[in-house]
Formats: structure tokens, C-alpha cells, sequence
């Protein structure tokens, strides 16, 4: 007996990833549909070995289904997950929008899997910003062996991170470095992203940080643990798919890097590479459509009492969003609702 399961906003990067995780993990589904915005209506997505077309989000009646997973962005989120949550199907959604709710959960599996149990609140489960859950990840572990005071972490965070329009965008201006008259100006960025940085992820906020930098605070406060402090600075890059972060850690407690490293290999969702060697680590590129957080570069840092450096990078369409959405389904369904 498996469950009824709706993925909203299936055309998008992250929607068209969820459909793909559900069937690479044998989600147990009885059904399934894809919804879409109306302009995107009947356009066709994969689910296994099926295809399947898309509907109408703005028509669909959630009555009987258990479980929709929303891609949608929060503006239509807010429209259409209370309408869901009302109609008794769980919703567990990607937007930013209630992932600072106190009613509703901010869960990453591997970390604080019995959050989900507040689900019932307002049958809606959020999941994290990207680059919050694949640090998340790495740092519960650690901070269950020594207490983290303190995180220092600056992304590397992939254009893929923004949709489809930033990939194209890139794509295009690396183009039109070489081919005289495909030259293009930025329209989703700021600046030029093709071999180029951008400091500068979602809106200024009037501290000076951005929302990206704001979400990270947030979230791993709410998920990890309400006493550690975090400071983060967030770096758009010139990849098309995976995020990177390069984290320092202040402990309360002495762990040498050799103890940091055996506790990382055994924790739940992280893959360890690390030699001190040439490649011997893990790069975004090597990272896509893998499962794992993975954490290369452990070592300790002299410059504080307590320290360590690593370096984590993950999927970011995956384990920073539909991957650890369908996650969510599954411990939901281990702990909750039983069926499969």
C-alpha cells in the first residue's frame, strides 16, 4: 500500500529532480500526478519509465492525496499549500516561505528527523535553503561530539541555484566570449557571471547582509541548534550544477581533525574524500546527481583555540533541494504515516 503523491511545479529544474529521486529510490507510490502553472499545461515529464502529463496546479483538487511536494516559488506556495494543507494532503514545500514559521518544521533527515512529528500544526513541512542543508549535514555531527560556538562560512553556489534562465545565462555569455556578435549582457544576474564571482545572493537586507546570507543564519539556528552563531558570505560562481562552502568551525570543546574525520565518515549522508594530495577531494563537478554531501579538506585551524576547516559540497538540485524533500516524504512516512 503506497501513497498518493503530487509534485507541483514538475517542469522546473527542481520539480523535473523530484520526480526523478522518487523514482530512483522507489518512493512507494500508488499514484502520482504533475502540476503545472497553465502556461507550462500537458508539457511532458518523466517519472521512471513513464511519462507523465502535466496539469493544472490552480484547478487540481488535493482531496485524497497524501503527500505534494511543491517547486512552485512562494508566491503561488502561498496561494496553493494552505489549499493542499486544508484538504488533509501534507505538504512539504521548497519556497523560503514557511521556513521560519514556529509552526512549521525546518527538517533535514540526517539531522533533526523528529521534527517532522510537528508536521500536524498545519500539515506543511518545510525544507531548508540549499546551501544551508548540505552544511547542516556536515556540522551535526560534529557539533554532537564537541558543541559548535561558532561557524565562518563562505559559498560557492552554483547558477542552477537560480533556474533555468541562469543556466542559459551562463551558457550564453561563455559563448559570446569566443563568437564575435553572440556577446550577451546579464539579464538575471547583476553582473557578468561567465568567468566572474558575484557576492550576492537574493536582496540586500539593511544590516548589509543579503537574504541568502540571512537564511543560512537562520536556518542552521533553527535546525542545528539556536546557540551557535553563524556568519556567512555567499558567492554566485560560474558552475552550472553543485554548491560549495568552505566552513570554519569554532568548537567549545578541543576535536582533533584525525576524530572529526572518523565521525564525518560515519555520519549518516556524508562521503569523506579527503587526501592531502593532488585531487584528492571532491569538486562540484564530481558531485552531480550523487546522493552524498561530501567533505574533503578537514584539517585543524591553529588560529583559534578550537578549529577546524573543511570543505563540503553537494548536488544542490538534489540534496539541497528535491532530494532532501523526498527524504522528508520518507521519514515522514517511517514515523508518521506507515505505508510501503
Amino acid at each position: 500500500m503506497g501513497y498518493k503523491v503530487v509534485v507541483c511545479g514538475a517542469t522546473g529544474n527542481v520539480g523535473r529532480e523530484m520526480l526523478n529521486i522518487l523514482a530512483e529510490r522507489q518512493f512507494p507510490i500508488d499514484e502520482i500526478t504533475a502540476l503545472a502553472s497553465r502556461r507550462s499545461l500537458g508539457t511532458e515529464v518523466s517519472f521512471g519509465d513513464k511519462t507523465l502529463k502535466t496539469k493544472d496546479l490552480e484547478q487540481f483538487d488535493f482531496t485524497g492525496w497524501d503527500i505534494a511536494f511543491f517547486a512552485i516559488g512562494s508566491d503561488a506556495t502561498k496561494i496553493h499549500a494552505p489549499r493542499a494543507a486544508k484538504a488533509g494532503c501534507i505538504v512539504i514545500d521548497n519556497s523560503s516561505l514557511y521556513r521560519y514559521d514556529a509552526d512549521v518544521p525546518l527538517v533535514v533527515p540526517e539531522v533533526n528527523p523528529e521534527a517532522v512529528d510537528g508536521y500536524a500544526k498545519k500539515n506543511i513541512i518545510a525544507n531548508p535553503n540549499c546551501s544551508t542543508a548540505q552544511m547542516v549535514v556536515a556540522l551535526k555531527p560534529l557539533h554532537d561530539r564537541a558543541r559548535i560556538k561558532r561557524v565562518v562560512v563562505s559559498t560557492y553556489q552554483s547558477v542552477s541555484g537560480t533556474g533555468k534562465d541562469a543556466i542559459d545565462e551562463l551558457w550564453d555569455q561563455t559563448k559570446g566570449m569566443y563568437v564575435p556578435g553572440q556577446e550577451r549582457e546579464p539579464k538575471v544576474y547583476t553582473k557578468q557571471i561567465a568567468f566572474n564571482v558575484i557576492p550576492h545572493i537574493d536582496v540586500f537586507m539593511d544590516s548589509g547582509e543579503t537574504k541568502e546570507e540571512w537564511k543560512m543564519v537562520a536556518e542552521t539556528k533553527k535546525i542545528v541548534d539556536p546557540k551557535i552563531k553563524v556568519t556567512a558570505t555567499c558567492v554566485r560562481v560560474p558552475v552550472f550544477v553543485g554548491h560549495s562552502e568552505a566552513v570554519n568551525i569554532e568548537f567549545e570543546e578541543f576535536l582533533d581533525e584525525d576524530e572529526a574525520r572518523d565521525i564525518l565518515r560515519q555520519a549518516p549522508g556524508v562521503l569523506v574524500v579527503d587526501k592531502r594530495e593532488d585531487g584528492g577531494y571532491v569538486t562540484p563537478v564530481e558531485c552531480v546527481a550523487d546522493f552524498a554531501t561530501f567533505v574533503s579538506r578537514i584539517r585543524q585551524d591553529s588560529t583559534i583555540e578550537n578549529g577546524l576547516n573543511i570543505w563540503v559540497v553537494s548536488d544542490n538540485l538534489r540534496k539541497g533541494a528535491a532530494l532532501n524533500a523526498v527524504q522528508i516524504a520518507e521519514t515522514l512516512g517511517a514515523r508518521v504515516l506507515k505505508k510501503g
